[in-house]
């Protein structure tokens, strides 16, 4: 016969988690998981593109890598905080199967570990005026912070991810 405690181990449920790199975009905290960022880096200098829309900040060159910076705070809308003055921007690397993108954010990254169980869906009203925009994969809830989960794959439309590939 095993002994009682062994068992006990075995038939607790280990919670399902998921890990975050977390930054703010206006006052608000957004997060995307970690496996969908390739590197954090210190925002390069940017050569800007003709034809290319005021988001897409223009290029850069990352570790012997033209890849395309993307203003994810123009992109979404979002004001900045009055009184912010840019010194040092971070940009977020994500490699999809089509393209190498980076994403602009204000302030140093910081990683985070969530309960897959705190991230509730966006409520359905905000999912269907952005009946295009489904990149919004949740809100996680932490201590007393909500953190906006973008999935960064779905932040480009079909047509602008053709237009940048061009």
């Amino acid at each position: 016969m095993e002994p009682q405690n062994i068992r006990d181990k075995k038939d607790v449920a280990v919670e399902e988690k998921v890990h975050l790199i977390v930054f703010k975009l206006g006052d608000e905290e957004y997060g995307v998981r970690i496996d969908q960022v390739k590197e954090v880096t210190i925002t390069p200098e940017i050569t800007r593109m003709p034809k290319t829309p005021s988001f897409i900040k223009g290029v850069s060159n990352i570790r012997g890598d033209i890849i395309a910076i993307m203003d994810l705070e123009e992109r979404f809308r979002i004001e900045r905080p009055s009184g912010w003055h840019a010194q040092h921007t971070y940009t977020l690397v994500m490699e999809a199967k089509e393209f190498t993108m980076g994403f602009i954010v204000r302030e140093v990254p910081q990683s985070l570990t969530l309960p897959v169980s705190s991230i509730d869906k966006a409520p359905s009203f905000i999912q269907d005026i952005n009946i295009n925009e489904n990149f919004i994969e949740g809100i996680g809830k932490y201590d007393d912070r909500l953190i906006i989960v973008l999935d960064i794959y779905k932040i480009l439309t079909s047509d602008e991810i053709s237009q940048l590939k061009s």
